[in-house]
């Protein structure tokens, strides 16, 4: 049935072209375009991705695993080129303009693949994927209680029986690693070892309702010491063997660095002038910090200031409920202020951090995949304190979460960032549009929301501040330079990731590890510590320049409807609108919002 129409829709693409059969072209173009595109996600996306199949809810992919042999790699990419050709052979006359925006996210994303299989190359480069990836195939599978115990033990047996040649395929794939790879990879080995050795367990087997099969628990035992010797094999060869003639580059390159750009995000601006945004923009936040700082206190320096900021927490004990308290204060400044509509009154749960996920991140939202039915609950995970802790590493872990911080991550995951776009899906056009993201637009989303709340009074002078409290002006000072100290972190990113990649700008020469580091401690304002963590994430995120790239971007859209609608602009609206289109690359947003092709920056 579903050939015998592809079939109608072609012979109906060849019909004469008068009015009555261009209106039949155009239908045909639509079905056909309809067709293809759920093709393409059933058979070649989601089944070289399983393990994005699980985390979208699409649990028919839970027993598959990726195929990291170049054979296998091979024929995905022979696969990717030939939709590739089948979806760019519809002509995106005949779609009406969203399905035309649609066409152009599938074919970016197919390409952006083949950049990566055919050019980036991580499958030669980074041996951090296979250990990562593997581990990110069980973590999907036990993170959400989609299913009993019992169901989802059975999926992770079947997924560890095939890891072991996971890292056969690694040997004989990674050619030549760049020294700092290897060593991210052996850095991490010890924590992805320990998942599968008391995370995974204490999740299906041993803790609260476990898998009641004694003989699925017999053979996870036997599978997951498999995997564990195989990782264990693995970092001995890396360190051995491996590292030792890891004398590869990471760098992308100008080229494929502009692509990766315009194929994810829809970015064409040449690398010098991103660069010239970027030094604007923290050159601007600088001096805003260094303002915030002098009426602070005019007799420290900024960072004397930001010493006093990070004093400013509460006790480990009261961390999980000033985030809840903050939850409830921004849903209420938001209904009152009309900044954007909250589609639902259901607030995600908040919990500690799951262990499997303490090591890599200090607060998460997590919500459940765009197609999942059975486990619809969306997580804002906390990362507490280990109670086994020095007093010293208790101090600098609260100092982390210091009130400025507690305010700008319950804006940034939960409202109105990332949760509150979450709500939104249900809204999303398409179905495209629900599994293809641009992180311009997701992250960028995010850190817009961090400083517009603050732009439009939110933790200003006499209102209810996070803790409860009213605020007085001493604390909204701080609550914007924290918001300031995240902006400039996001800043660095954008020059960094340019800089190490492409060698663009004035200085030629792409700068070397240590240059990135010290960007981050001296323009970015971040400890040294935290330097260590952006530059090695760098090298495996070369395009996480996203967050405000993508802010910059929706602050112009914002600023071009107003100019256009003038006093008719209207905030709730404005931001409503932008979020029912779908995470999608800034340039579509203007479309369908502007119904224009201007520059998004």
């Amino acid at each position: 049935m579903r050939t015998r129409t592809l079939l109608l829709c072609l012979g109906l693409l060849a019909a004469p072209f008068t009015a009555n059969a261009q209106r039949i072209q155009a239908d045909g173009a639509t079905q056909t375009f309809s067709y293809l595109a759920d093709a393409y996600f059933n058979d070649v996306y989601f089944r070289y991705n399983p393990t994005t199949g699980t985390a979208s809810g699409l649990h028919q992919y839970d027993t598959q695993l990726e195929d990291y042999s170049a054979a296998g790699m091979a024929r995905e990419s022979a696969d990717l080129h030939s939709w590739e050709a089948k979806i760019a052979a519809v002509d995106p006359g005949l779609l009406d303009a969203a399905e035309a925006d649609d066409r152009s996210l599938l074919l970016n994303s197919i390409r952006s693949q083949l950049l990566t299989l055919e050019q980036i190359r991580p499958a030669e480069k980074d041996p951090d994927s296979y250990s990562t990836g593997v581990t990110s195939s069980i973590f999907v599978l036990i993170e959400r209680p989609y299913a009993s115990a019992d169901a989802r033990l059975h999926a992770v047996i079947a997924r560890e029986r095939l890891m072991p040649q996971v890292f056969a395929e690694a040997r004989r794939n990674l050619r030549n690693p760049a020294q700092i790879s290897t060593e991210i990879a052996l850095e991490q080995i010890n924590d992805d070892i320990s998942f599968f050795q008391k995370d995974v367990p204490a999740a299906l087997v041993t803790g609260p309702g476990a898998a009641t099969s004694a003989a699925e628990k017999a053979e996870f035992a036997r599978t997951n010491a498999a995997v564990m010797e195989a990782m264990q094999q693995y970092a001995a060869w890396m360190k051995t063997d491996l590292l030792p003639r890891s004398h590869g580059d990471f760098r992308l390159g100008p080229d494929t660095f502009r692509k990766k750009l315009l194929y994810d995000e829809m970015v064409d601006l040449p690398l010098d002038r991103l660069l010239v945004i970027a030094f604007a923009d923290i050159h601007r936040n600088q001096a805003e910090f260094q303002r915030v700082a002098h009426d602070l206190d005019p007799d420290k320096t900024p960072q004397q200031v930001l010493a006093e900021l990070s004093n400013l927490h509460t006790t480990p004990e009261k961390l999980l409920p000033a985030f809840q308290t903050s939850f409830n204060n921004l849903i209420e400044f938001i209904r009152t202020h009309h900044i954007v509509t909250i589609p639902s009154t259901v607030q995600p749960t908040l919990e500690e951090t799951p262990p499997f996920m303490r090591a890599t991140t200090m607060a998460s939202m997590d919500p459940p995949g765009p197609f999942e039915t059975h486990s619809t609950r969306a997580y804002f995970n906390v990362t507490l304190p280990e109670k086994d802790w020095t007093p010293e590493h208790l101090k600098d872990f609260m100092q982390y979460y210091n009130v400025g911080v507690v305010n700008s991550t319950s804006i940034h995951e939960a409202y109105p960032g990332h949760y509150i776009q979450y709500l939104f899906q249900p809204q999303f056009p398409s179905k495209i549009r629900l599994i293809l993201q641009a992180s311009t637009n997701v992250e960028g989303w995010a850190h817009y929301c961090e400083q517009m709340m603050l732009d439009e009074g939110y933790g200003a002078a006499g209102t209810v501040g996070p803790d409860g409290k009213v605020i007085d002006q001493r604390t909204a000072l701080f609550l914007r330079m924290g918001q300031l100290q995240d902006a400039l972190l996001r800043d660095a990113r954008f020059v960094v990731a340019i800089k190490l990649h492409t060698g663009t700008g004035e200085a030629s020469g792409s700068w070397s590890l240590e240059q990135a580091r010290e960007f981050f401690v001296q323009q970015g304002y971040q400890p040294r510590s935290t330097s260590e963590v952006e530059v090695n994430r760098a090298t495996s995120d070369p395009t996480y320049l996203y967050y405000t790239l993508g802010k910059l971007q929706i602050m112009k859209l914002r600023e071009d409807v107003r100019a256009r609608q003038g006093a008719a602009f209207n905030l709730q609206r404005f931001h409503d609108d932008f979020l029912r289109q779908g995470a999608v690359p800034m340039q579509i947003i203007r479309r369908e919002m502007l119904h224009d092709d201007s520059p998004t920056l």
